[in-house]
């Protein structure tokens, strides 16, 4: 079942001062979002489950919200890095 999508009057106002070629690149980006053919160009992610010490994921966060970094994203680009290492 696919969700329904309900757009507020705000959103329904900026919408209308959409140019066409906005209007088209919007288009464009959906209908390759819902082709079932697309080929990802992200590689398949898997969910886990991780057991950290609350003080240092806390720190870690922290750390990460000072530099405007996502902490998922963070700890991602360090096991990349190790791995390659």
């Amino acid at each position: 079942m696919k969700p329904v999508q309900y757009f507020n009057d705000e959103y329904l106002q900026q919408s209308r001062k959409a140019s066409p070629e906005q209007v088209l690149a919007y288009l464009e980006q959906f209908r390759l979002m819902q082709d079932p053919t697309r080929k990802s160009s992200k590689p398949i992610s898997k969910l886990i489950s991780l057991k950290v010490p609350q003080d240092m994921l806390t720190a870690f966060r922290a750390k990460c919200d000072m530099r405007g970094e996502k902490y998922q994203t963070k700890i991602k680009e360090l096991m990349k890095q190790w791995i390659e290492s």
